[in-house]
């Protein structure tokens, strides 16, 4: 992928000083890197709208980490932004690639069926009778629309990349009220997981594209610690107002 003498540096079979710096935009770079080719300007767009939906959400629990462990270490950088990162998982940025996984396993068990209805009516009722949340659906704060959401679908529709992972999630958003009995939004992180399935890049790395987001975002967030820094009335608040119980069977119980 990449090399270097003395003389010059190599990325991607080019030169990076000569033909890359200047030339070529970050989240282009990143796309070429994992997909091994250089991504066409309609790509590139959907591709950093994506990385954009991503990058921060305010006061999640990977931004809380990151500017707690800057508190008790501002020292390591390093450390607070790895913190924030390491939070990544089901619950918080790790939607993406489970949506994606989740939408791709379900287009290959359809085999030829092309109703996108009808595969996601069977996978809804399918992850309902295993009791299996439903990546992507559902939001702790945007309850009935997510805003991110129509505007990637926008994007992908305006560059030709409204693919079959995005319809069959948007499929999943209109018929999953007749199985679950309620009406849930699809959220920015499981979109940005179709989106990405679309582009044709591998599942199995889309947490990956989720977390090179978060870090530019956890990185602000840093940032404005420095500027207000807020993390330590967060640790006052949490261990002044902990009430303490002591274990079953002790000298205090």
């Amino acid at each position: 992928m990449g090399t270097s003498t003395p003389e010059t540096i190599s990325l991607l079979g080019k030169d990076l000083a000569a033909e890359l710096m200047g030339k070529v935009g970050f989240g282009e770079l990143a796309y070429w890197l994992v997909a091994g080719r250089r991504p066409t300007a309609g790509e590139t767009r959907l591709f950093e709208a994506v990385l954009v939906a991503l990058a921060d959400h305010g006061f999640t629990p990977t931004a809380i980490a990151a500017r707690l462990t800057y508190l008790s270490a501002p020292d390591s950088l390093q450390g607070a932004l790895a913190a924030g990162l390491l939070g990544g998982g089901s619950r918080f940025l790790g939607v993406t690639e489970d949506c994606g996984r989740f939408l791709a396993d379900t287009l290959v068990e359809a085999g030829t069926e092309r109703d996108y209805d009808v595969i996601a009516l069977e996978a809804v009722r399918k992850a309902r009778e295993q009791r299996r949340i439903i990546p992507g659906l559902g939001h702790p704060v945007h309850k009935e629309e997510d805003p991110r959401t129509p505007v990637l679908i926008g994007i992908a529709e305006q560059e030709g990349l409204r693919g079959p992972h995005l319809r069959l999630f948007e499929a999943i958003g209109r018929v999953h009220p007749q199985v679950l009995g309620r009406k849930l939004p699809l959220n920015g992180a499981g979109v940005c997981g179709a989106a990405l399935a679309d582009l044709g890049l591998p599942t199995d790395l889309l947490r990956g594209f989720a977390l090179l987001a978060r870090a530019a975002g956890l990185l602000g967030q840093l940032a404005e610690e420095r500027r207000r820094p807020i993390a330590n009335d967060i640790y006052l608040t949490v261990d002044r107002n902990a009430v303490y119980e002591p274990l079953p069977g002790s000298r205090e119980d």
